[in-house]
C-alpha cells in the first residue's frame, strides 16, 4: 500500500510538472516571462529612407519604455530590419520575423506597396499587422483582413477634404495631380475625385511616377503645360520635393496641395526651398514642434524632452518624428491593456477596442478612436498653409468620413 501511495504520489507530482512544462510551452509567440519581441520593416535606404526618422523614433520610445520598466512586467525586444521600400524586401524581412525570429507581431511597417505584399500572409498566420505606417483605405478592412490595421488618416478621406477646399475657394479652378502610381497615389485621386463629385472635370492633366524613376521633372513640366493652376503633390518625400523644386524653376505658380505623408518642413521643404514651398496647404493631424502655439504645450514639453534624451539626432523640424513617437504611443496602450491576455488575439482586441485616447503630439480635439469595426484609428484633420517658415492651420477640424460633397 505505501508503494502503491508512493507511485500515486510521484504520479501526480510527474503530472503536475508536466501540466507545468506545457503551460510554460503554451506561451504565445515573442513572449516569454521577461520580454515582448515585436518585429518593425521601414525603408532605412531607398527612395523613402526619408521616413527612417519615423523608425528610428519608434525605436527610441521603446528605449525609454524599457528604461522606465518596459510594459506588462517585460522588456519590449524591437528587431529591425530594411526593407528599401522594395515589395520583394519586404517579402523576405517580414518572413524572417515571423518564421525565424518568432516576433509576437510586425509594428508600424511603412508603405502601402510594402505592406500589400505581406497583408495576405499576416492575415493566413494570424500574425498581427499593427499601425501600418499607410494611410491606404485597404488596411482599414476588418472584415476581409482582421489582423491587419492602419493609425494615420486614410488618403481617400483626405483627398476628400482637399476637393471640399477647392470646390468652395477655387470653383473655376483647373487641378493637375501628381501622384505615385499605387494604391498610395491612387487612394488620393479616387477620394479627390470623389469629393469633386460633378467638378470632377476640373482635372485636367494626372502624371503618375514610378518609385525606380530618377526625377519626376518631366511630370511637373508636363503639368505646367496643360493649363492648371492647382497643383496636388501626392509623393513620398523625396519625389514631392523634386516636384516643388521643379515648379519653382520653371516659373510655376499654381495653388499647391501637398499630400500629408510629405508636409515635414525638414525633410521636404528645406530640400525643396522654403520660399519655393511659402502657401502650399497640406492637412494635419499632428501637433507642428515648430509651432509657436504649441510653446507651452504640455504634450510637446515631453516630447522635447524624450528627444532630447532618446534621440538627440533626431530632427525636431520634421513631423516624421512627431509621427514617430504618437504611433508607438498608441502601441504602449495597446500592450498596457493586453496585459493580462498577451497573445496576438489579445493585441488585435486591445487594438480595436481604443476609447478616445489622447496622445500627447495629436492635435487637440484628434484622438484615437477603433472599434471591431472600425479600424481607422485616426480620422480627423484641420487644413494648413505654410508661410515660409513654418505651417499655420487655418479652418475647423474635419472628419475626412464627413468631406464628400
Amino acid at each position: 500500500m505505501r508503494n502503491a501511495s508512493k507511485r500515486a504520489a510521484v504520479l501526480a507530482v510527474a503530472t503536475g510538472a508536466s501540466l507545468v512544462a506545457i503551460a510554460a510551452g503554451a506561451q504565445e509567440t515573442g513572449v516569454t516571462d521577461s520580454t515582448i519581441r515585436i518585429g518593425l520593416v521601414q525603408p532605412f535606404s531607398g527612395p523613402a529612407s526619408a521616413y527612417s526618422q519615423i523608425a528610428k523614433t519608434d525605436q527610441a520610445y521603446v528605449e525609454m519604455l524599457n528604461d522606465n520598466g518596459g510594459v506588462c512586467g517585460r522588456k519590449i525586444e524591437l528587431i529591425a530590419y530594411d526593407d528599401g521600400y522594395s515589395p520583394p524586401k519586404t517579402v523576405e524581412q517580414t518572413r524572417k520575423l515571423v518564421e525565424s525570429d518568432e516576433v509576437m507581431f510586425i509594428f508600424n511597417g511603412l508603405g502601402t506597396p510594402t505592406n500589400s505584399a505581406i497583408q495576405k500572409y499576416m492575415n493566413a498566420r494570424k500574425v498581427p499587422q499593427l499601425f501600418v505606417a499607410t494611410g491606404a483605405s485597404k488596411f482599414g478592412d476588418p472584415e476581409n483582413f482582421p489582423w491587419t490595421m492602419g493609425w494615420q488618416p486614410n488618403y481617400v478621406d483626405e483627398g476628400k477634404i482637399y476637393a471640399a477646399y477647392i470646390r468652395e475657394n477655387h470653383p473655376d479652378g483647373k487641378i493637375g495631380i501628381l501622384y505615385q502610381n499605387d494604391d498610395y497615389g491612387k487612394d488620393y485621386v479616387n477620394g479627390l475625385k470623389a469629393g469633386l463629385g460633378d467638378k470632377a472635370s476640373m482635372i485636367v492633366a494626372e502624371q503618375p511616377y514610378e518609385t525606380s524613376d530618377p526625377t519626376v521633372d518631366s511630370q511637373i513640366i508636363n503639368l505646367k503645360a496643360s493649363g492648371a493652376d492647382i497643383f496636388i503633390n501626392v509623393g513620398t518625400p523625396k519625389f514631392a520635393a523634386q516636384a516643388i523644386k521643379k515648379a519653382h524653376e520653371i516659373g510655376w505658380k499654381p495653388t499647391q496641395f501637398l499630400n500629408s505623408v510629405s508636409n515635414s518642413v525638414g525633410a521636404v521643404l528645406k530640400p525643396a526651398g522654403l520660399e519655393a514651398s511659402r502657401g502650399i496647404i497640406s492637412a494635419a493631424y499632428l501637433k507642428d514642434p515648430q509651432d509657436p502655439q504649441w510653446e507651452n504645450d504640455e504634450g510637446l514639453k515631453k516630447w522635447h524632452a524624450f528627444m532630447d534624451k532618446y534621440y538627440p539626432d533626431g530632427d525636431k523640424t520634421s513631423n516624421f518624428t512627431i509621427y514617430g513617437y504618437g504611433v508607438t504611443q498608441t502601441l504602449e496602450n495597446v500592450l498596457r491593456a493586453s496585459c493580462d491576455d498577451l497573445t496576438r488575439a489579445g493585441i488585435m482586441k486591445a487594438a480595436a477596442s481604443i476609447d478616445n485616447l489622447e496622445l500627447d503630439v495629436s492635435l487637440p480635439g484628434i484622438n484615437v478612436n477603433t472599434g471591431p469595426s472600425d479600424f481607422y484609428p485616426l480620422q480627423s484633420m484641420q487644413l494648413e498653409r505654410f508661410n515660409g517658415e513654418r505651417f499655420e492651420l487655418f479652418g475647423e477640424i474635419i472628419d475626412g468620413a464627413s468631406a464628400s460633397n
